[in-house]
């Protein structure tokens, strides 16, 4: 048995948003927001359409919208490309869904809170070694829980995520697990079919659900997520080789005086590790020649 990438979109939504996968849905929730607790009992799945496209390219993300118990909205999002400033579109989205649930007739107890599930495909919180966290409103120094928590953010950082199937201790474990790994694995693991709704999930992603069609369009969705995230590590790339740039010619004026421009186009031509090599080697270098000697034994 094969199975498809459930953090693709499509995948997702046929595995945990279809008529059929309200359990799938609701185990998957209470396991990763309530420590699988039955908080939630039942959800009601919200046609939700895409808000604005980043950087003006395809949506890089897929939303599931939830009201569940009647008194609470989900927002179930997977961010596949680590893009400028999603942070703030997180909670832009959050805050916008909490503000437009009421019409000007209706009175602010009808607010239900809203919880914005995000699951990365990245690192998101350097400091942070737990893959999950969870964001409240807290009073700053004795960190006293507001007492209306309105907008509630939780975050799976999946890189984090390093345990194997021996290692899986909770539902929430198990569940972050089908996601980081079912596109690696073709066969249910026993330890996981004893879970209906896990073992479920996993039936739902065999390749055998999904027509010829639609496994073309997974895989150029693949090939499309793999395309921008290199053209995004390039950018990077010459963004952190710029800045590295721009201090060591200031370095090299600073401690030779001025910078030939013949010398000065070969340094431009340097790639990122070479220029970190340069950045530490000027330190011995007291006069041009040194600088000449050291490109020449680069090879530029």
């Amino acid at each position: 048995m094969r199975f498809i990438n459930p953090k693709n979109d499509l995948a997702f939504k046929k595995i945990f948003c279809c008529s059929d996968s309200k359990d799938i849905l609701i185990n998957f929730l209470n396991a990763i927001l309530y420590e699988a607790q039955p908080v939630i009992q039942d959800l009601e799945i919200i046609d939700s359409q895409p808000t604005n496209q980043t950087l003006g390219v395809p949506e890089t993300r897929l939303d599931v919208k939830a009201t569940i118990n009647g008194d609470r909205i989900a927002l179930i999002e997977i961010q596949l490309l680590n893009v400028p400033s999603f942070e703030k579109r997180v909670l832009y989205n959050a805050a916008k869904t909490y503000s437009l649930q009421l019409t000007r007739e209706e009175r602010y107890e009808r607010l239900k809170t809203v919880i914005s599930l995000k699951i990365a495909d990245f690192e998101m919180f350097e400091n942070q070694r737990e893959c999950t966290t969870r964001f409240v409103f807290k009073e700053k120094d004795p960190k006293i829980d507001c007492p209306d928590t309105e907008i509630e953010l939780v975050f799976v950082e999946l890189p984090k995520f390093q345990k194997d199937l021996a290692a899986l201790e909770t539902t929430a474990d198990r569940w972050i697990y089908f996601l980081k790994n079912t596109s690696n694995i073709d066969t249910i693991p026993e330890t996981l079919r004893v879970f209906p709704e896990i073992e479920k999930a996993f039936q739902m992603a065999s390749q055998e659900n999904f027509t010829q069609q639609q496994l073309n369009e997974l895989q150029n969705q693949e090939d499309w997520m793999q395309d921008q995230q290199i053209a995004i590590d390039l950018a990077r790339e010459q963004e952190t080789k710029t800045a590295h740039l721009s201090l060591i010619l200031r370095q090299i004026v600073r401690r030779l005086g001025t910078i030939e421009p013949e010398t000065e186009n070969c340094i431009r031509q340097l790639g990122l590790q070479k220029l970190e090599d340069l950045e530490e080697a000027i330190l011995d270098f007291n006069e041009q020649s040194d600088l000449t000697a050291w490109l020449e034994s680069q090879a530029i």
